[in-house]
């Protein structure tokens, strides 16, 4: 897949699923099982260590929660015979929590627990890695919504973002895999649409806009920053407000206390915005790039 710069600069990232037709809800699935779930590292003494650092950031910070998150484990994209040649994409999904993610991604040590190879699922096998979201918002008057974050969030202060966070395995009334076994509904199935439901409702408490404002999310990819190895899931989305009105909304978002202030601005403009953006942020840029490029093609 592309990337852009090396090594593990804030901004470099690599693009680890390219859909830039946009997938409908249809068209992608979860395979949800613990055999997703993150390995421990045979190393007792790193292992002991994600413990002791969220100790550490949960006696400076108490307001930290411990709750649960997706792993995201790899993705099969496939495009599909037949007359509609239509692309599905099956994301490979397990459970994770805050918690493991503070001490591992987000560790100083963070590499140490890397295993070496070209193969994703592999090379961050004993990593949290929840997966995040992220939308790129359109505007009736075809501008793009970006976030400046506030100074006092854990990742990332004051960098630009597109709104998003993260799909909530809680939402969806799942806190552990043996509970998911009890579960009579068909499980997989509320995974996917919690993957649509949660970036619409992350847009909504960050930028403040109502929901029938939204269209239905297309997934356009996921991108990962090469800093700590974290995944996000980008969508596309287009609103039906034009800039002003979206402003008018922002000052009453529900989540408005994450972001400082919200930017309308030309494509052109969020391109030069990238260069202060994380990783998988840049990314998400990126894929939204190549779903333009497609749609002029088409």
């Amino acid at each position: 897949m592309e990337s852009e710069a090396s090594g593990t600069e804030p901004c470099s990232f690599k693009l680890l699923a390219s859909c830039p037709s946009g997938l409908s809800p249809s068209q992608v699935s979860v395979a949800f099982s613990d055999s997703y779930d993150r390995i421990p590292h045979p190393e007792t003494s790193l292992e002991n260590a994600i413990s002791e650092i969220w100790e550490q950031r949960s006696l400076k910070n108490k307001s930290l929660f411990n709750g649960k998150k997706f792993r995201y484990g790899g993705c099969v994209l496939d495009t599909r015979g037949g007359s509609d040649h239509e692309t599905h994409l099956c994301l490979q999904l397990g459970l994770t929590d805050y918690r493991t993610f503070v001490g591992t991604n987000l560790s100083p040590l963070w590499e140490r627990f890397l295993v070496p190879s070209e193969d994703d699922s592999v090379l961050c096998r004993h990593t949290s890695s929840p997966l995040g979201n992220g939308a790129v918002v359109e505007t009736n008057d075809n501008k793009i919504l970006v976030l400046q974050r506030s100074n006092n969030v854990g990742e990332f202060p004051g960098h630009f973002v597109f709104p998003g966070g993260h799909p909530e395995p809680q939402e969806i009334g799942i806190t552990s895999h043996q509970h998911v076994k009890e579960l009579k509904e068909s499980v997989t199935v509320k995974v996917s649409q919690e993957m649509f439901d949660s970036i619409v409702r992350e847009v909504v408490e960050e930028i403040g806009v109502p929901v029938s404002s939204l269209s239905i999310p297309a997934f356009i990819g996921i991108s990962r920053r090469n800093l700590n190895v974290r995944p996000t899931a980008f969508f596309f989305i287009k609103c039906s407000l034009d800039s002003k009105e979206v402003q008018q909304f922002y000052s009453s978002a529900q989540d408005g206390y994450e972001s400082t202030q919200l930017y309308a601005v030309p494509m052109i403009e969020v391109e030069k915005m990238t260069c202060r953006m994380p990783g998988c942020h840049r990314g998400g840029f990126a894929l939204y790039k190549l779903m333009v490029d497609t749609r002029k093609i088409a």
